[in-house]
């Protein structure tokens, strides 16, 4: 039964988003801008890490990729909540919980193949990654993916405009992104800011795939990034659902 109704969700949320190419294809832009217009000025700097500076910049672009379009994921919730959309699936027998996987799986979707795109992309401009480590980079996408849009839409479910969403999207996203390294190692700054990073998930997850990209997957970074990234899944899952089942209740 949950496996039917999230198949149902997702079907109809993926067929959504493939009618709307252009916004698929856009949702990578910011990568890639940063990957053209960045990536050159890091070429033969000591970054202090294992890798050439593809290496480090490309993972970090990744997870950014997840990290910006999943947190605004729930702007569909809200803008469905005014169309009366999410009342009516309500209503019906279909899983809380199916409601919530059937849209953030599809999120997962949209953004592992934006990720592809984006690899392909600096494979170009002279990535060298092993092909076990580019894979387990998209797997932490997909994670990310299901982490922030579970917890996106959750927000979404108890905000009535998009005028409150999204300044507090971005109150969280943006330290979140200079806290987590995605740019540049963390290790390159200050001891107080090093330290202060490991505070944010997002760091155990960066350090994670820029270890996978330099072919090191035994690693003290590599436990730690899949232990936060699966937790913090499975934690984002259950308050989502939680939320779903009793928001307007």
């Amino acid at each position: 039964m949950l496996l039917h109704d999230t198949a149902l969700i997702y079907g109809r949320y993926l067929r959504q988003s493939l009618r709307s190419r252009f916004a698929l294809l856009f949702g990578v832009l910011m990568p890639l801008l940063y990957l053209l217009f960045f990536g050159p000025l890091l070429t033969g700097l000591p970054l202090g890490g294992p890798g050439s500076s593809w290496q480090l910049l490309v993972p970090g672009l990744l997870l950014q990729l997840g990290l910006f379009g999943a947190s605004f994921a729930g702007f569909t919730i809200i803008i469905e909540k005014g169309q009366g959309v999410v009342e009516r699936m309500r209503v019906t027998p279909v899983s809380r919980l199916a409601l919530l996987l059937g849209r953030v799986l599809r999120d997962a979707t949209l953004f592992v193949f934006q990720a592809v795109l984006l690899v392909l992309a600096a494979l170009v401009m002279g990535l060298r990654a092993p092909l076990p480590g580019v894979l387990i980079g998209f797997a932490f996408v997909a994670l990310l993916t299901v982490s922030l849009a579970a917890l996106s839409y959750a927000l979404a479910m108890r905000m009535e405009t998009p005028q409150t969403f999204g300044p507090t999207i971005n109150a969280l996203t943006l330290p979140s992104m200079l806290l987590s390294g995605l740019m540049l190692p963390m290790t390159l700054g200050p001891a107080w800011l090093d330290v202060l990073s490991h505070l944010t998930p997002f760091r155990y997850l960066v350090d994670a795939v820029r270890d996978a990209y330099v072919g090191a997957y035994a690693t003290a970074h590599m436990l730690y990034g899949v232990v936060v990234a699966v937790g913090f899944a499975v934690l984002a899952v259950t308050v989502g659902t939680r939320v779903f089942r009793t928001a307007g209740a």
